[in-house]
């Protein structure tokens, strides 16, 4: 549809060269000569050309009133009389641009297609906010079980206060989904929402990266960096993996959420910062306590509300919705011509255990979808990851025949390594350590990786 330009002028002669001039660049025009008389008109207008001066109410008293009745429609204003106070004031008051009479056509055209792209820009700003905000709304959380219906209200009753969330629960059963809602059901929904993922931060530069640095901080410096909390200003930081933060870089996190106070690194000014942290961890944080690789008070300042989120073998009530969802979901956005799932298909996903939860039962649908050449995904269009995840050391459960439990360790420490290619965080994930328990004991077992 062609834009709908109103011009409010009460000069006669003016009002018909401008609508002549829209007309012949392929707008659509409405006219008025009054304010009053453009009110009326303004309803489905995509933008507004006013005169200031105006019989009755003038330019700048009908953008007040465009503005009072929730009209978006950007509002260029024209004068003969034009001073810097006028046009400061038509500005103030929410005009998009302000012309001085008499301007060049081209002028006014230039002005106007500025105008409206950058109305177009704020819609299509708008709508991807709205569409993000109902990404994470719970009709787009599958959850049905009675364990998920009781996270979710507990999301419901936390999201609207500051208080600190700590996600627990195994790799891949949504604790990212939860702490983007908890975020976009809150008041902060507007302002930023920053994850840090602690286990992609190298040690030597964690400090750096949470809290910022100034020029000259260290070798590389060459200029100031705000750090990840002051990034989240006004908003939620998501603490992602927080149990692979190291000793050093703790003390400074329970400051921030103490004091709501951080220096960044090579300075000495305290920056206040209001920030929502919700932390998730796959760890098992109290065992961590008891090692010493956790500081129990930065524990209790985290522990504030608990959610933990139960693996997806204990709650297979979920899987048909699931899995319809995400059929519905990846369909739309391939090539395939997968419009449904077989109750025979679902019944093969339910009798699988999930060690990698929610998120391997979206990667096994994709998948299935991408290899399934009918309509509907049946069971033999399953392709489930088979590959065996490790036997028991003992058909009795206990160690192999002639093997020391300190070798047996080292065993599975040397296989986590191999597995993860040498990336003690991702082996400590395997084993269900943090990084700095893992790294303790290869060098109490003298073993490089």
């Amino acid at each position: 549809m062609k834009p709908r330009i109103l011009i409010v002028e009460d000069e006669d002669k003016l009002r018909r060269v401008l609508e002549l001039q829209l007309q012949s660049a392929g707008f659509e025009v409405d006219q008025a000569g009054t304010a009053e008389e453009g009110l009326r008109l303004a309803e489905r207008a995509d933008l507004v050309l006013t005169d200031l001066r105006l019989p009755g109410m003038d330019g700048l008293e009908l953008l007040a009133q465009l503005r009072r009745q929730n009209m978006l429609a950007p509002v260029i204003v024209m004068t003969a009389f034009g001073t810097v106070e006028a046009a400061v004031e038509a500005m103030k008051a929410g005009a998009a641009d302000f012309l001085l009479k008499p301007f060049a056509l081209d002028h006014l055209m230039a002005v106007v297609h500025k105008a409206l792209e950058l109305r177009s820009l704020r819609d299509e700003n708008r709508q991807l906010r709205e569409e993000l905000g109902r990404r994470y709304q719970f009709d787009n959380i599958v959850g049905r079980s009675a364990p998920m219906q009781e996270i979710f209200a507990t999301v419901m009753r936390v999201a609207p206060t500051r208080a600190t969330v700590l996600l627990c629960g195994e790799s891949g059963v949504g604790k990212d989904l939860i702490a983007r809602a908890i975020h976009y059901h809150s008041p902060r929904r507007d302002f930023p929402f920053v994850k840090i993922n602690c286990t992609a931060i190298p040690e030597n530069l964690m400090e750096s990266e949470l809290f910022g640095y100034e020029k000259g901080a260290f070798t590389g410096a060459a200029s100031s960096k705000p750090g990840k909390f002051e990034q989240a200003d006004t908003g939620t930081a998501f603490l992602d993996e927080i149990g692979d933060v190291p000793a050093s870089t703790q003390v400074k996190l329970l400051r921030v959420l103490q004091e709501r106070e951080l220096e960044r690194l090579g300075s000495n000014k305290t920056r206040h910062i209001d920030v929502r942290v919700v932390a998730a961890t796959n760890a098992d944080l109290r065992a961590a306590l008891e090692r010493g690789d956790f500081r129990e008070d930065l524990y209790y300042r985290l522990n504030v509300v608990p959610l933990t989120i139960p693996p997806l073998r204990e709650r297979k009530e979920d899987i048909p919705s699931l899995a319809r969802h995400f059929v519905a979901k990846l369909a739309a956005g391939s090539a395939s011509g997968v419009e449904s799932i077989s109750d025979e298909a679902i019944q093969k996903l339910m009798e699988y255990h999930w060690p990698g939860n929610v998120r391997e039962l979206e990667n096994v649908v994709e998948r299935s979808l991408v290899l399934c050449d009918r309509s509907r995904l049946d069971a033999r269009d399953i392709r489930l990851d088979m590959s065996p995840r490790g036997a028991p050391p003992a058909a009795d459960g206990f160690l192999p025949d002639g093997v020391t439990l300190d070798e047996h360790e080292q065993r599975i420490l040397r296989e986590a390594l191999r597995r993860a290619g040498g990336n003690k965080s991702q082996a400590a994930r395997m084993l269900g350590l943090t990084r700095n328990a893992l790294r303790y004991r290869l060098a109490q077992m003298g073993i490089e990786s």
